[in-house]
């Protein structure tokens, strides 16, 4: 496993000065990668902030921590220092790598991680935004609060789930939408579908789940 610690400026923060806030803004980064078993599991079991998951064609997970912070010099060593110590732990369990949050409780976390496209992932988010992006195999995300995305392969096919207690859903791929309760709830279920090789499991307490194909513009012949 490779580690290292980036400080990078966050330009998009930057643009709080408009609002009356002069500071400046930086991200403090920190960088892991760890071996993938082949047909394995990614495990999430405890993050929050916002979440992203994206896959690529390695067969490594890089882990990207960031935290957002004041351009100060104290608040730079002790973010460094936090995210050194306390930021997470990456375990090799059997089939399994498990990213687990030493510190869930640093709501202003960003995680970042890159695995393999055909891995399953399995993810249990407290609050924050989750984004999955390009990643084929099965998805099994429970969320408490906050809005769930996912971009997919647009030829994929799956056996989908996906429940919000409190939220809409919206999805590009077939499915039949029921409603849960009397006001708030929706689910979509499209059990059996034709074509299904892989399973989204979904369900976010208070947010929306928006699932989109991610397309692939056709040559011209």
């Amino acid at each position: 496993m490779t580690t290292r610690i980036l400080l990078t400026m966050s330009t998009a923060l930057l643009l709080r000065a408009a609002g009356g806030d002069s500071r400046q803004f930086v991200e403090v980064t920190h960088v892991e990668h760890v071996d993938f078993p082949s047909g394995g599991t990614l495990r999430l079991p405890n993050s929050t902030g916002v979440l992203t998951v994206e896959g690529w064609d390695r067969p490594d997970v890089e882990i990207t921590t960031v935290r957002t912070i004041h351009d100060d010099a104290a608040e730079r060593e002790k973010a460094t220092h936090d995210l050194e110590s306390h930021h997470l732990t990456v375990e090799r369990r059997g089939d399994e790598v498990v990213i687990t949050a030493n510190a869930p409780w640093f709501n202003d976390l960003e995680y970042r991680v890159k695995a393999p496209s055909s891995a399953k992932l399995i993810a249990n988010h407290n609050s924050g935004e989750v984004i999955v992006d390009g990643m084929a195999g099965d998805i099994d995300v429970n969320l408490h609060a906050g809005d769930l995305l996912l971009h997919l392969p647009e030829d994929g096919g799956y056996d989908i789930n996906a429940k919000c207690a409190i939220g809409s859903i919206n999805s590009d791929y077939p499915g039949q939408e029921k409603r849960m309760g009397w006001l708030f709830g929706h689910r979509i279920e499209n059990g059996n579908s034709p074509g299904a090789v892989h399973k989204l499991n979904l369900k976010v307490k208070v947010g929306d789940i928006l699932i989109l194909k991610t397309r692939v513009p056709k040559l011209a012949s």
